[in-house]
């Protein structure tokens, strides 16, 4: 069994680093001329999904705008999941759960056992319960061959009264950035536990060196924009996973366009 590190090495060599996120808010929808129902979700997730899911490295399905539409707008994310992994993309299931014990061994079950019918290449968690909380997903990872992207940085306003809080000399960030680092430690070609560290950010204090991706969400439509990327993660480029949605979505519905966008995404950043 390959580990997601290695999985992420090989896909991005193939198909370049891009991540487009599958994000179908109601304006998005009404953009497409679709409805903001459950059978407007599906086409469009699944039309993202025919278009890009063999054509880019990373699809990121964002859990939010699925359950907003219940139990249907669900079994449409699961079919996004299985058509992603059908195509030979790699999936990061945006979730962003951070609960303790038997509960976050629950959702670790629901999104990273592929028995589960939401199985998913990769998950976002958060670890501000400490870092600690974040353990079952991390054992599942190493159990069935999966990745967690943890945040660390993140761009939104707010994100610094935590993220930046000093505790023993060291940023939270920091902190989290450290015990990602060590979980990485000698693997190869990368490591399978990764950090959510935003393109907007400004500049990084914290040494983001983890041997592990970093899926860095903001480039493009966000403001992020390919200096910004050279100026943080020079030194870490062959980790980095920018992360657009708008941007490419942008170009549908019509999936010879988005295609074409993705690819012109894909050769601004190689």
């Amino acid at each position: 069994m390959k580990t997601f590190g290695a999985r992420v090495v090989e896909s991005m060599a193939v198909r370049g680093p891009v991540c487009v996120g599958i994000d179908p808010h109601a304006a998005l929808l009404a953009d497409w001329g679709l409805n903001d129902d459950a059978k407007g979700l599906e086409t469009f997730a699944m039309t993202v999904v025919e278009a890009l899911a063999g054509e880019v490295a990373f699809l990121k399905p964002q859990s939010a705008f699925f359950e907003r539409h219940g139990s249907a707008g669900v079994a449409v994310l699961e079919k996004v999941l299985a058509g992603i992994r059908d195509a030979g993309a790699l999936s990061v299931l945006d979730v962003k759960r951070g609960d303790i014990g038997s509960t976050a061994a629950a959702y670790a079950d629901a999104y990273l056992d592929p028995a589960s019918s939401l199985a998913a290449d990769s998950v976002t968690v958060s670890p501000f319960l400490g870092f600690g909380s974040v353990t079952p997903f991390i054992d599942a990872a190493v159990k069935f061959g999966g990745g967690v992207f943890v945040l660390a940085l993140t761009s939104n306003p707010e994100g610094p009264e935590v993220q930046h809080a000093v505790r023993n000399g060291e940023t939270v960030a920091g902190s989290i950035l450290g015990h990602l680092a060590a979980l990485n430690e000698g693997a190869t070609p990368l490591g399978s536990f990764g950090a959510v560290v935003g393109a907007t950010v400004g500049d990084i204090a914290e040494d983001v060196a983890i041997n592990g991706p970093l899926l860095v969400p903001g480039f493009g439509a966000q403001g992020g924009t390919v200096e910004d990327l050279r100026r943080l993660f020079s030194h870490v480029r062959g980790a980095v996973i920018p992360t657009t949605s708008r941007g490419v979505l942008a170009a549908g519905p019509d999936v010879a366009a988005l295609r074409a966008a993705a690819r012109k995404t894909n050769d601004s950043l190689r």
